[in-house]
């Protein structure tokens, strides 16, 4: 069992009665890789916390965290107006019902639908938490759905009460802009965090095959196209020398993702390898000499803060939410995104660098400590609970 340390904060008498903590995201699975720490540490403060979710086969385990769970059957990939209002009703109704005290959405759906039925049933207490904001955005999504999510965005999260959460400074500017709440309503807290404890500090195998890792699922916008290209730019210089390897699954209910079929006729043989999804991502770093995410663009990935934890070289591209991880020249590389040819001699100038493979390693590491860690997550998230009470 995850241990979090966090210690109490002294909390106003209304804080002090608050009695049940919602958290809300599309699926268990997304929650317990990125909430589930908070909500341990606030069942040791002693709240009642619910999970409503989408149950795709978690349901016990995390009951048996002492975490009461709501089935709420959200469609990731879908866009069914009259499934979406389905939700919605759910979400009013247990609202309703349960009259939370915080209503902690995660994920830009859960948020979207959550704010709806928050307003409707006149709940004030609701942090949205949003991570990758921004690549709805971004250039070549299509014109019809930015403009779709503008106008959601403006109608659900339009409040004097709601709080956001983002994971990086570009996100943050993007919320102050829509101006939906006021400024002292959006924090910053980077990434969802990492138990140093769990993921310590390893020196890298230092094998006479190097491996570089991709992990992360198998979507084109986590770059894997560039990451296999890469590697096949550099395949003649370390064939028999270096492993690329992916771990990751193919996440079929993403509109983003490269089938299983089209990446395995990608692969090739003691060179570029998949090893599908990892329930334990600790070992395949320690055993991994390069970490590598290509990413177009996100909040900020769990991936690369794990990374810096157990101290690996980085190679990620210069956008937001991913230069957040590596300092370029300190702890790893930045290159621009969808940029094959640059992310191949990244990569390669490690490969040929033992000496700052590991001095990079270190500084990762360092980096980590100084602002990745769980400890400060929880601590931050539960500061911004005191506060929406206050303010409220």
């Amino acid at each position: 069992m995850l241990k979090v340390s966090c210690p109490k904060n002294p909390l106003t008498a209304d804080y002090d009665k608050m009695k049940k903590l919602f958290f809300v995201t599309n699926v268990d699975w997304f929650f317990i890789s990125h909430r589930l720490p908070i909500a341990l540490n606030a069942i040791q403060q002693g709240y009642e916390v619910y999970l409503l979710s989408r149950d795709t086969g978690r349901k016990q385990f995390l009951q048996g965290k002492g975490i009461r769970f709501i089935d709420i059957p959200f469609d990731r990939s879908g866009s069914n107006p009259l499934h979406e209002l389905k939700c919605i009703f759910q979400l009013y109704t247990n609202y309703k019902k349960y009259r939370p005290n915080i209503i902690h959405h995660v994920t830009l759906k859960a948020a979207l639908l959550g704010s709806v039925a928050a307003k409707l049933s006149g709940q004030h207490h609701v942090v949205n938490a949003i991570s990758g904001l921004g690549y709805n955005f971004t250039n070549g999504r299509n014109g019809i759905l930015q403009k779709l999510i503008r106008t959601l965005i403006r109608i659900a999260f339009k409040s004097k009460s709601f709080s956001f959460i983002l994971q990086n400074p570009d996100d943050v500017g993007m919320i102050k802009g829509f101006n939906l709440v006021p400024s002292s309503h959006i924090f910053l807290i980077k990434g969802s965090g990492v138990d140093l404890n769990e993921f310590v500090f390893s020196q890298a195998p230092g094998k006479t095959q190097l491996k570089v890792l991709f992990p992360a699922r198998i979507l084109l916008d986590k770059g894997v196209m560039e990451f296999i290209d890469a590697a096949k730019l550099l395949q003649k210089r370390f064939i028999g020398k270096v492993k690329f390897i992916l771990a990751g699954d193919c996440d079929k209910e993403n509109l983003a993702v490269l089938g299983e079929e089209k990446l395995r006729s990608l692969l090739v043989d003691d060179y570029i390898e998949w090893i599908g999804y990892q329930a334990q991502m600790f070992p395949i770093y320690t055993d991994s000499d390069i970490v590598v995410l290509p990413s177009y663009r996100e909040g900020l990935p769990k991936s690369l803060i794990e990374a810096c934890a157990v101290g690996r070289p980085i190679v990620t591209t210069d956008v937001p939410g991913c230069r957040e991880c590596v300092k370029s020249g300190y702890n790893g590389y930045l290159v621009p995104a969808k940029d094959s040819r640059a992310l191949a001699d990244a990569i390669g100038l490690l490969i040929e660098d033992d000496a700052k493979r590991k001095e990079f390693g270190r500084n990762s590491r360092l980096l980590a400590e100084e602002e990745f860690s769980i400890d400060k997550v929880v601590r931050q998230t539960f500061d911004i609970y005191q506060s929406i009470i206050r303010i409220s």
